[in-house]
């Protein structure tokens, strides 16, 4: 069956030192009154959604000291400090900021705008800027005045042993978080990385301590790549239904799976004008450059006619089964999206992933805990983001709202909070 928000997509079109000195520009203290300060604050009468699926805390209060969470609890339980700035929040849902697990920011200016639809911290899986990279650094120290960031730089697709290890060699001298592949033929159209060769990839990445996150389309390819070693599967399986095997060693594995659907969406839906173009809240922060090429006649008519977009299409069910097929099995799953390039629109896209799954059969708790808990503890960053308990850092989603009752409450949003100072709007 056809969820409701892939039926509007379809259906319903219209219903380095210059680079840190930028970096540190943009970590002035604009995003909240007292930032350099960095008070101690205690937002109160709000409903906690902590994003560990616990059930929800009503008349909650939450205290923040230096960006972390001191204590959190019911009003009754958490005892506010004489000093601290309080945050009313009366009749406000609060959830743990977003992360995408799988995105791409080439800028800072990418990273504010995952942050002002509510993504608060972004695995950007390849070709980052020496701008995002200085970000990465600079967060280190400094609370951002926008989305956190994690880096894969280039992403790999060597042709040959010798050229894989001389790949992660580079990559890794840069400290990346994570290394990326690429492993897939583009429907037929290109040559696709050889088992030999991202088996080097592998191995040399272990060898020197980072995990290795696999792009792919084809279930032989997942099931070889998770042979291999790979550590994370960073799109759907989309050419056919997974089976019970593949399911078994997945689970074995321990490996997370992050299925972006809207990089399927955004292959096909322009090929008229979307009808998420018309949202106010969608109209508030996107990009018009690309609203206006995405919008020419001529490129609408390539898309109507492109028989990539069709395959891409047609394939959307089989990955949102997919997805399910492995939910339901206990395999954890990221939410992600591959936002970035152009027409995958970053921060609002998530949202509708998160929409999307919840249509497919996610629980609107699940699919929260998949953007933020779950998606926290398959990059290994949940010490510090993905949950709102105690020592782990203030990135909070304010809603106006319930997500429970209504997932698109997810764009009800009251404001966005990282490491307890408001982002402007």
């Amino acid at each position: 069956m056809r969820s409701p928000t892939l039926h509007r997509l379809i259906v319903r079109p219209f219903a380095a030192a210059a680079a840190v000195l930028t970096v540190l520009a943009v970590l002035a203290p604009t995003a909240a009154s007292g930032q350099s300060a960095r008070p101690t604050r205690a937002f109160t009468g709000f409903t906690l959604i902590d994003g560990t699926g616990a059930a929800p805390v009503p008349n909650a209060v939450m205290v923040v000291r230096n960006g972390r969470i001191v204590e959190v609890g019911r009003a009754a339980d958490v005892r506010i400090p004489a000093d601290a700035e309080r945050v009313p929040l009366n009749g406000k849902f609060v959830v743990p900021g977003l992360i995408n697990a799988h995105g791409h920011a080439s800028s800072v200016a990418n990273l504010r705008t995952y942050a002002a639809y509510g993504v608060t911290t972004v695995y950007s899986l390849g070709d980052e800027s020496d701008e995002v990279f200085a970000a990465r650094e600079a967060q280190r120290h400094t609370p951002p005045a926008h989305a956190r960031v994690y880096v894969a730089g280039p992403v790999l697709a060597p042709a040959d042993s010798t050229v894989a290890r001389a790949n992660v060699l580079a990559v890794a001298a840069r400290r990346v978080d994570i290394v990326k592949i690429r492993v897939d033929d583009n429907l037929g159209t290109t040559p696709k990385m050889r088992p030999e060769v991202y088996r080097s990839v592998i191995a040399a990445a272990h060898a020197r301590g980072l995990r290795v996150a696999a792009h792919l389309y084809y279930l032989d390819d997942a099931r070889a790549l998770l042979t291999a070693g790979a550590d994370y599967l960073a799109h759907s399986v989309r050419d056919r239904a997974v089976d019970e095997a593949f399911v078994q060693q997945l689970k074995a594995s321990k490996v997370c799976y992050s299925p972006t659907l809207m990089r399927e969406v955004s292959t096909f839906v322009y090929d008229t004008t979307p009808a998420f173009f018309r949202d106010s809240f969608f109209l508030a922060h996107a990009n018009r450059e690309w609203m206006a090429t995405v919008e020419e006649p001529r490129r609408m008519q390539g898309v109507r006619t492109s028989s990539s977009a069709q395959r891409y299409k047609a394939q959307l069910p089989v990955a949102i089964a997919n997805m399910m097929t492995l939910h339901r099995a206990g395999v954890p799953v990221a939410m992600g999206t591959d936002t970035g390039p152009l027409g995958r629109f970053q921060g609002y896209f998530e949202l509708m992933e998160i929409e999307m799954m919840v249509d497919a059969g996610f629980t609107p708790m699940e699919a929260i805990r998949s953007a933020t808990g779950v998606a926290a503890r398959c990059l290994r960053i949940d010490g510090l983001v993905g949950t709102l308990q105690p020592g782990r850092a203030a990135d909070l989603l304010v809603l106006n709202a319930s997500p429970l009752d209504r997932i698109a409450n997810l764009r009800r949003q009251h404001s966005v909070w990282i490491a307890g100072n408001r982002l402007a709007n």
